[in-house]
């Protein structure tokens, strides 16, 4: 299972013309792989990642997750294929304050219509090195912590595909360090394919490869560590 974007271009309205965001974009990221995505504000990272998520169409091209043709499905079904086959990571937690760690999860696995909730909710908290704070409300924890909460409710539907939206910007060095080792233990542990957007390059060696967005475009992707398996 992976992710393909295949000669995306995306626009938006601006003025009298259109503003483009993404020109000819074409990304393979396979399953096992972490691609980490840089680039300057407003190069358009932001956009490759909504596209990715089915969140927005693009004017042209086509998006496939997991074998699905995103471009191929009406609202539902691409509200489906997000919620069935694909796992997001947004910048902030934004936990709900009233629920303890695990219950953040088990209310992701009840909207996902997954049994066993409390049981997954622990096995995930586990796998982020979080099974002893499961009963933890968010002012609890510490904003590393939070974030592995975070990883871990994005995983609650075995996605194929991670998107993964600035996940250190709020962490300090050694903080942001572990949470991206995390993201790649965890991408090949769970053969997700997962795009990585990121200001932080100071541990891009925990991606598999790594491109840069400038205008739109994509430059040539470069090896930055452990080769993908599968």
């Amino acid at each position: 299972m992976s992710l393909h974007l295949v000669d995306v271009t995306l626009t938006y309205p601006d003025g009298d013309g259109r503003l483009t965001a993404l020109d000819s974009v074409s990304l393979d990221v396979p399953r096992g792989s972490l691609t980490a995505v840089v680039g300057p504000s407003g190069s358009g990272k932001s956009s490759l990642l909504a596209v990715a998520a089915t969140l927005v169409a693009p004017d042209r091209g086509r998006v496939v997750v997991a074998g699905n043709d995103a471009g191929a499905l009406d609202r539902a079904g691409r509200a489906a294929l997000r919620r069935d086959r694909i796992g997001i990571v947004f910048q902030q937690p934004n936990l709900l304050p009233s629920l303890t760690a695990a219950e953040q999860l088990q209310v992701m696995a009840h909207l996902a219509g997954r049994g066993r909730r409390e049981r997954r909710a622990l096995e995930l908290l586990d796998a982020v090195g979080l099974a002893d704070l499961a009963g933890r409300r968010p002012h609890q924890l510490s904003g590393g912590q939070r974030q592995r909460v975070n990883i871990a409710r994005a995983l609650v539907n075995d996605p194929a595909v991670l998107l993964v939206d600035e996940p250190t910007s709020a962490l300090d060095h050694e903080r942001g360090a572990a949470v991206l080792d995390l993201l790649a233990a965890l991408t090949r542990e769970r053969g997700t394919a997962t795009v990585l957007v990121t200001h932080d390059h100071a541990h891009l060696g925990s991606a598999d490869r790594t491109v840069t967005v400038r205008d739109g475009r994509l430059a040539p992707a470069a090896p930055t560590g452990i080769p993908a398996r599968g």
